[in-house]
């Protein structure tokens, strides 16, 4: 019985802990308003962004938003249903993360499309809207409503590679061209080297020649390289 007092009194000191360093930080933090929409939420990616302080305001979960992922939660669509409950799931994390302050905020309009109400009340409280949504950040654009898109900070902080960087790269596949292997970056980004169709399934070291940009990206070319 006293092991369980004594575990009990732990688990309440932890949490009083962590609120007290969650309020301490609060006092720290800019006073935008930034209203989370529900494909944020769903991607996850936010938990980490808080987590390094980079945040500079308030993060706001409107209940629209949480019911929204409820209801999804909740559907016949497995994807859609694992998706929503990783969402509610972040909601939580976020709500412990010390270094940012999240609300969740009853917009009291349940009937309401969710991101109307995202617009009504970033437009009322002269917040942002961080989201993923292309045709919400439209609608926002035209409506003088700030954004935030994590997509984009993911591209604007992702390494440039220059002519003549060396990188090891794992050679996945033929090229097109006689020769040719192919390999790709962390971001995705396929890298074409010359003379190493023999070196599929091993790591190498290459130099980047040049960089050609396609409709559907960038592709660079490369050469095998000495370390």
């Amino acid at each position: 019985m006293e092991i369980i007092i004594l575990i009990i009194v732990i688990i309440i000191l932890a949490e009083t802990t962590i609120l007290l360093s969650k309020k301490h930080r609060t006092t720290r933090s800019g006073n935008r308003r930034i209203f989370v929409d529900t494909s944020v939420l769903i991607d996850g990616r936010i938990l980490n962004i808080a987590r390094t302080g980079f945040i500079d305001g308030n993060l706001i979960i409107l209940k629209s938003v949480l019911k929204e992922l409820q209801l999804l939660a909740d559907g016949k669509d497995s994807e859609k249903r694992s998706r929503a409950r990783s969402g509610l799931s972040n909601i939580t994390e976020l709500e412990r993360v010390i270094e940012v302050s999240t609300e969740i905020l009853d917009d009291g309009e349940g009937n309401k499309k969710v991101d109307d109400q995202l617009l009504k009340y970033a437009k009322e409280e002269k917040g942002l809207i961080l989201t993923l949504d292309y045709n919400l950040i439209k609608v926002a654009e035209a409506e003088k409503i700030a954004t935030l898109n994590i997509n984009e900070l993911a591209l604007a902080v992702r390494t440039e590679f220059l002519p003549g960087a060396k990188i090891k790269l794992k050679i996945t596949e033929k090229g097109s061209n006689r020769g040719q292997g192919v390999g790709h970056l962390s971001d995705g980004t396929m890298v074409v080297v010359e003379k190493a169709s023999n070196k599929i399934g091993k790591d190498i070291i290459v130099e980047f020649v040049r960089f050609h940009e396609t409709p559907a990206g960038k592709i660079i070319f490369a050469r095998s390289a000495k370390r």
